[in-house]
């Protein structure tokens, strides 16, 4: 908003509130006089109403004719006609009514019924010498009266609301012509004063918009007024000066930027071949804590292509090379749009975790997603091999969910961002295991607590190689078919008797599972070792621990 337009808006509101109370100060005089001045000329008129009527009461009383009715309508009759004269306007009239709500007389045809009537008298009666305003047939009507004893009536003089204020609103109307005028005659001034007064700022302004313009450093702006905004003009060239000075510096400065933005850019292009895109953000924005390893909980996933040996050993090199670059393909891709890390190929395996170097919040699921989209994508990958008459792939994957160190390890020649620990080991160790279970995802417990949504299967309780503490571990399925869905159940409450060291129940129920599943491994192996342990029950220090003797 330009200033004149701010000078505006805080003066023009000060003069108008100035105009609007002296304006409202004399509407409110000169209402309140001619309010007054027709309220006293209407009391006037009905006291010299009462008067009339107390007048020609006192005539008949004094010669002795009040007892005589027509002496007595006679005087009504004067009354009347007294009336008459004193109701000078065409909306003004004067009535009576008696103590009953009758109209005994009326200046003209008022139409007033006889329910107005018993109201307007109700009205009346609780203040007779009172100013007040009726409703009348939807017209507002001003009334004043006073009760004349002898007659017992209720004399009422009555003027239109409109034209008993019509003074009043004439000098509203004047009042609101003379308020808009004056404010509008405030505003033209206003606007005349405000511009003279910025046309010195309007100068400089445009001074400085042609110097930006045309980028021309030794332009100045001409001072015209030994003021404020001549001091404005002085003081802009002056900082046009220092910032010529500072120009050559800054388009170093800048070109320097442009060519390090283009370096990263090519750094960047180059090693995100090798090292994930958030740990290159990392690295960009703090090169310092790259240096330093952190503890931190992941999941860690190994997936194992079984009997690569063998498959290798019937394929030539180009084909089998071939062959490993669309199945890793495809496999780092669903690990890559699941927000994981590809750690590292240890030849035909992959290893890879999530949760670092930037940690999200459902990294532990994500990894068990990308697992099953990665069996997935072997089915695929299977068909399109057996199109070209080249040997299927199968893998095992394992995934362990636990504390791990993570950052750049190895030496100064040559790093690699990774992580060590226990939790990596026993990921290992359990891709291994998924041969000798015949699964083809292995679990582990503290994993298996941080999903959902996915069916799984206890397989057994095991304490891999080197260790001697069991881990349950569990297979993971996406979807089960209606008798896995009933065998599975089966299985793990067969799993809890086994546990509980009620062998003969755990056998029967592993029996009904090889009926429900045929062939299956696990259940048979259970089953087995259910047999074994109800001829040689196990000591009483047995927590069902299977100790692993191989990878």
């Amino acid at each position: 908003m330009r200033v004149r337009f701010k000078i505006i808006l805080v003066v023009l509101p000060i003069l108008i509130l100035t105009l609007v109370l002296a304006e409202a100060a004399s509407w409110f005089s000169a209402t309140n006089g001619i309010t007054r001045m027709a309220r006293e000329f209407l009391s006037f008129k009905i006291y010299e109403l009462e008067n009339y009527a107390h007048n020609q009461w006192t005539l008949l009383a004094d010669n002795g004719y009040d007892g005589r009715p027509e002496m007595v309508a006679a005087a009504k009759g004067a009354v009347e006609a007294y009336a008459r004269s004193v109701a000078l306007s065409p909306t003004e009239a004067v009535f009576a009514l008696s103590s009953e709500g009758k109209v005994e007389m009326a200046t003209r045809d008022i139409g007033l019924t006889e329910e107005q009537a018993r109201a307007v008298l109700a009205d009346i009666r609780a203040d007779t010498g009172a100013l007040r305003n009726i409703d009348f047939d939807g017209r507002e009507l001003v009334i004043m009266a006073f009760y004349f004893a002898p007659f017992d009536w209720y004399v009422c003089l009555t003027e239109e609301h409109r034209a008993f204020y019509r003074d009043v609103d004439r000098i509203t109307v004047q009042t609101i012509i003379i308020l808009a005028v004056s404010s509008l005659a405030a505003v033209i001034l206003l606007f005349f004063f405000a511009r003279a007064l910025t046309r010195p700022l309007d100068t400089t302004v445009n001074a400085m918009q042609k110097i930006i313009g045309s980028a021309d450093l030794s332009s100045r702006v001409e001072v015209e007024y030994n003021d404020e905004t001549g001091r404005l003009a002085q003081t802009f060239n002056i900082m046009i000066g220092e910032l010529e000075k500072s120009w050559q510096r800054a388009k170093r400065f800048a070109f320097q930027s442009v060519l390090a933005q283009k370096t990263e850019q090519r750094i960047r292009q180059i090693f995100q071949k090798y090292v994930p895109k958030d740990l290159i953000d990392k690295f960009f924005a703090s090169p310092e804590s790259m240096l330093t390893g952190e503890n931190r909980e992941l999941a860690i996933l190994f997936s194992d292509i079984r009997s690569f040996t063998t498959i290798s050993e019937g394929m030539a090199p180009d084909e089998l090379v071939n062959s490993l670059n669309r199945y890793f393909s495809n496999q780092v891709d669903i690990i890559m749009n699941r927000g994981g890390i590809v750690d590292k190929y240890i030849g035909d395996a992959i290893m890879a975790f999530w949760g670092a170097p930037v940690k999200h919040e459902h990294d532990a699921q994500n990894a068990i997603l990308s697992a099953l989209d990665m069996l997935d994508a072997v089915r695929d990958f299977n068909s399109a091999q057996q199109k070209l008459g080249k040997p299927e792939f199968h893998i095992g994957i394992g995934i362990n969910y636990g504390l791990v160190t993570v950052g750049n390890i190895g030496s100064e020649r040559k790093m690699d961002y990774t992580v060590i620990g226990d939790s990596v080991n026993l990921a290992s160790r359990l891709e291994g295991l998924t041969k000798m279970y015949h699964a083809e995802i292995l679990v582990s417990e503290s994993f298996y607590a941080a999903v959902s949504g996915v069916h799984a299967r206890l397989l057994d309780t095991v304490a891999v190689k080197g260790k001697t503490r069991g881990v349950k571990i569990y297979t993971i399925k996406r979807d089960l078919t209606a008798s896995e869905q009933e065998a599975w159940g089966l299985h793990n409450k067969a799993m809890e008797l086994f546990y509980a060291r009620s062998f003969e129940q755990a056998a029967a129920a592993f029996s009904n599972v090889s009926s429900l599943l045929v062939n299956d491994n696990a259940a048979a192996m259970m089953l087995e070792r259910c047999t074994a342990y109800q001829k040689n029950p196990p000591p009483d220090t047995w927590n069902g621990v299977e100790v692993m003797h191989s990878k």
